[in-house]
């Protein structure tokens, strides 16, 4: 099967072949790349497979996975094309390389966020846990998808207290409705733009390695 993404795919060094690893997705904001999430999450690459979704759609020198009839407002039609076929791709990483499906996190800024929100509710306890930095999620997600229980899906929500492209209060609603569906639920607002704060990189990765059930000893 040809993946209908491309993606970069960081294995750990010391590899055993007999083992299985937890795996962080990333999913890049509109206008980004797979490449700029990568520096979020490296300190992690001796211990996960962190693999790079790049967006199907070019968007100036970045990719975006849907289009926007207005901010806040993506495209229905491009929307669930990316829905479903992230999923897909999740299933197809998990058969190609060494990922402990009981181990499976998306991690998403923006755009990306809202994806990996969006994924959770879909996916349910497919998905071991989601970072989700500066998103929501669409309303017609809520109404009109198929969910599933996120009951036992840990989820860690951020959103910086001055975004001046989703405001505050988008992180609250988000937080609000994820706190009715999970008891693991970790949200955290930082004093930062549309943007993601050392505080809160340090956070989320720590979180991560505790969430994977990670000692990780500093050399």
């Amino acid at each position: 099967m040809k993946p209908f993404y491309q993606y970069d795919i960081h294995l750990p060094t010391k590899m055993d072949p007999a083992k299985q690893y937890p795996v962080v997705f990333t999913l890049h904001g509109k206008g980004s790349n797979e490449n700029n999430m990568f520096g979020l999450v490296a300190p992690l690459a001796d211990h996960f497979i962190i693999i790079g979704i790049r967006g199907n759609l070019l968007l100036g020198s970045g990719y975006q996975y849907y289009d926007l009839k207005s901010l806040g407002n993506p495209i229905r039609e491009m929307f669930d094309e990316a829905a479903k076929q992230l999923e897909a791709f999740i299933y197809y990483a998990t058969e190609k390389y060494p990922i402990d499906p009981s181990k499976r996190y998306l991690l998403g800024f923006s755009q990306g966020a809202i994806l990996s929100m969006t994924l959770a509710l879909t996916m349910g306890d497919e998905l071991k846990g989601i970072v989700s930095l500066n998103g929501y999620v669409p309303d017609f997600v809520k109404t009109e998808y198929s969910l599933r229980s996120v009951k036992d899906v840990s989820v860690f929500i951020s959103h910086g207290e001055y975004d001046s492209v989703f405001p505050v209060r988008i992180g609250h609603e988000s937080a609000a409705y994820f706190r009715d569906k999970t008891q693991h639920l970790t949200f955290k607002l930082y004093a930062t733009d549309h943007g993601v704060a050392e505080e809160n990189q340090l956070d989320f990765l720590n979180w991560l390695k505790q969430d994977a059930g990670l000692t990780i000893i500093k050399e």
